[in-house]
């Protein structure tokens, strides 16, 4: 995807959006957010996976690389829609602060209250359609969550062994037993889903095109690697033989272990990779444009034995290559997509991104970094690239300019002019005049660097679990008030002197 004409966008996760009910959502502040992209001439909202959040409740870590969260769904609609009394809302505590998500009380709160929506709901045609238009993963998905709920949310590996190995027999009991569960979650897809398009048309009517994320890998205790193990790097059992991660490096001296399971990119191959081009497909149906996450691994990918402490014992495996770019270019010739080519590149990698002419990722924050060299100054861009002031895994600017590397920072400060370390606001406006100054086709900026927040608006810190991530969320009037109207004239302003 070459974009033809310079243009911005705003990075912000859905669950960063203002609600009462603990975490952004389809509703009204959606709507109220595009019309503040909208109103500062923005092009793009880029988010993050909408998928149900699992381990460490982190989007990349998913039950499903096709479903959509519940935790999103719009609350009020349901009401509206006589789904739910407004007594059944009263009194629940969505978590203690509103700018952060507690999800700990959503993973409490949130599915009784839709318990008692789909008890109420009647199916209709619109309903039959989505269960067969979405029937290919959907069915497995719902009979997972079910399973999944009876066995106290222990993974499917701990699960009786014929459920585990999906004997046939075993899976109609199971269907039979719980039926109802099944259909429950089946309901939750349905309001998801059709919620989500709703916004998603929102914004495209006002001109806004939707930049959604998709992790190259899929979570081991997923809907995906129980319906479909033979596509994925398993022994007899269905234990994963080989996991995902990167290698060791300077900012890691264990490298990354993500544990997700590899595909078995031969079996893949056979099937003219009929399973990832349905995943695009689903994204697309959803998004306008497609983030993949670590491109590279279709080049090459890191193969760490299973049960290993770090990444340290990994090995270089090579990856399926141009065969499944062309497979998803002649599948979808006009398909947008953006290569996170971010970390790790050899030249085999950087003539994969060649020769696909998707953009690639340009973060500033990494252009100061002493420890190795990058292209990541501006005056190194080529026009079809994205460019980032930071990403969701970056520290803000203005956290950068106070938690850096003494000499990242001088170097910084040389670059930008700076005589002293700046203040929140002016470091992050200096980000972002450059990514905007950029000749970057695509420039991407964060909310939180608009907002000129520090360190504490970060959305997560990679490797690790805990503290804060994926919990931050704007204040509850920060999309209403004048200075909210003022920020989106500056935007607008700054955006339009760059040409975009």
């Amino acid at each position: 995807m070459e974009e033809t004409k310079r243009a911005a966008g705003i990075l912000l996760a859905l669950s960063s959006l203002p609600s009462e009910y603990g975490i952004g959502s389809f509703g009204q502040t959606a709507r109220q957010w595009v019309d503040f992209l909208y109103s500062a001439g923005q092009k793009h909202w880029q988010i993050l996976p909408l998928n149900p959040t699992s381990w460490g409740d982190s989007p990349y870590q998913s039950f499903s690389a096709f479903a959509i969260s519940p935790y999103y769904i719009d609350l009020d609609a349901l009401l509206a829609q006589g789904l739910l009394m407004k007594d059944e809302l009263a009194g629940i505590n969505w978590g203690k602060d509103a700018d952060q998500v507690d999800y700990a009380a959503l993973y409490r709160e949130r599915e009784p209250v839709l318990r008692k929506a789909f008890s109420r709901f009647k199916g209709g045609a619109d309903y039959e359609r989505f269960c067969a238009e979405q029937a290919f993963w959907l069915r497995d998905y719902a009979l997972f969550m079910a399973l999944k709920q009876k066995n106290n949310g222990r993974s499917w590996l701990e699960w009786e062994q014929d459920l585990r190995m999906r004997e046939s027999d075993a899976l109609v009991r199971a269907e039979t037993t719980l039926g109802n569960d099944q259909a429950y979650h089946t309901f939750v897809q349905y309001m998801a889903f059709s919620q989500w398009n709703a916004i998603k048309d929102y914004a495209n009517g006002r001109g806004i095109g939707i930049i959604g994320d998709i992790p190259i890998y899929v979570a081991m205790d997923s809907a995906d690697v129980w319906a479909n193990s033979e596509l994925f790097l398993l022994d007899e059992q269905r234990k994963p033989i080989r996991v995902a991660g990167c290698p060791p490096d300077s900012f890691a001296a264990g490298g990354q272990l993500w544990g997700n399971p590899l595909y078995r990119w031969d079996r893949l191959d056979q099937s003219a990779y009929a399973w990832w081009l349905s995943r695009l497909r689903a994204g697309f149906a959803l998004y306008d444009t497609i983030r993949i996450d670590h491109f590279r691994g279709f080049e090459s990918y890191y193969a760490i034995p299973a049960g290993d402490p770090d990444a340290s014992g990994g090995h270089w495996e090579k990856g399926p290559g141009f065969a499944f770019i062309n497979a998803a270019q002649k599948a979808m010739p006009q398909a947008a997509i953006i290569a996170e080519d971010l970390g790790y590149l050899t030249e085999e990698v950087r003539d994969l991104l060649a020769a696909s002419g998707y953009p690639g990722m340009k973060v500033l924050q990494f252009a100061f970094d002493s420890r190795e060299p990058s292209n990541y100054m501006p005056y190194t861009y080529e026009r079809n690239c994205v460019v980032y002031s930071g990403t969701h895994d970056n520290i803000t600017s203005a956290g950068w300019f106070t938690s850096a590397p003494a000499e990242d920072i001088e170097a910084a400060k040389t670059y930008f002019g700076f005589r002293q370390t700046p203040e929140k606001r002016e470091a992050s406006w200096a980000f972002i005049r450059a990514a905007l100054s950029s000749v970057a086709n695509l420039a991407i900026i964060p909310m939180q660097d608009y907002l000129g927040l520090g360190s504490e608006a970060r959305m997560n810190t990679p490797s690790t679990l805990g503290s804060s991530n994926w919990q931050w969320r704007l204040q509850p009037d920060a999309l209403g008030n004048e200075a909210a109207r003022a920020l989106a004239g500056e935007i607008r302003a700054i955006t339009a002197l760059n040409g975009r």
